[in-house]
């Protein structure tokens, strides 16, 4: 199992892969399940393997201890040159996206924002993209407090991820059930708070493209301490 947090200095890296079938999707969980296993690299904390809901495609949680650690793991010949063809084989679409937690808010009774497949949680992953002098903003939009949302019904946690190159931010987020998510996603303006919408808004204004999912997590490892 992995934990979210800003206080814990990881970077992340979520490996997004699309595909247009349901057959594409399985072997994709089938590679990546693999790689995962066989993880072995200095550096490499965990990496939580998702399987896509609402569009075809996996998504790979990351955590390493530094971007020098993932650097190396880039450089070397097994992944040049085995690993990566191999991802373009498999996939329509690749984005590996190195960022950092900068916020991480959750239901007061969880202990830590965990991601497991000890959980039934509905994920959704939503990448904004934006331009570099823009992502403060941007990430003050996204990183203050929302009291309202822990009364939402399905509510569990979400994450604010920053991305290093600084040309995007990510929300990760978990719910109880699709359902209750989009009774929230398509929930009227004017019956969500000001301070929020005023948030909402704000992050509006400076977004250039925004890309969500949803997930289930299918399989997790961590290193051995």
């Amino acid at each position: 199992m992995a934990f979210i947090s800003p206080d814990d200095g990881y970077l992340t890296v979520l490996n997004l892969f699309g595909t247009e079938t349901i057959e594409g999707q399985e072997r994709l969980i089938e590679v990546m399940t693999g790689i995962i296993n066989g993880a072995d690299y200095p550096g490499w904390v965990s990496s939580t393997l998702h399987a896509g809901h609402d569009k075809f495609g996996t998504a790979n949680y990351i955590q390493w201890r530094s971007i020098a650690d993932l650097e190396a793991r880039y450089a070397g010949e097994k992944f040049r040159h085995e690993t990566v063809p191999l991802f373009n084989e498999i996939s329509t679409s690749i984005r590996l996206l190195k960022s950092e937690v900068v916020y991480a808010q959750r239901q007061p009774e969880l202990a830590g924002t965990e991601i497991s497949t000890d959980r039934d949680d509905y994920t959704v992953i939503i990448v904004m993209e934006v331009d570099p002098q823009d992502q403060p903003t941007l990430t003050e939009a996204m990183v203050l407090p929302d009291e309202w949302i822990l009364t939402v019904p399905g509510y569990r946690s979400h994450s604010i991820l920053r991305g290093i190159d600084g040309t995007f931010v990510v929300n990760y987020a978990q719910w109880e059930s699709k359902k209750l998510y989009d009774a929230f996603h398509e929930l009227p303006e004017d019956e969500r708070p000001a301070d929020v919408c005023q948030a909402r808004a704000r992050a509006r204004s400076v977004l250039k493209s925004r890309d969500a999912n949803t997930y289930r997590v299918v399989h997790t490892r961590s290193a051995k301490p």
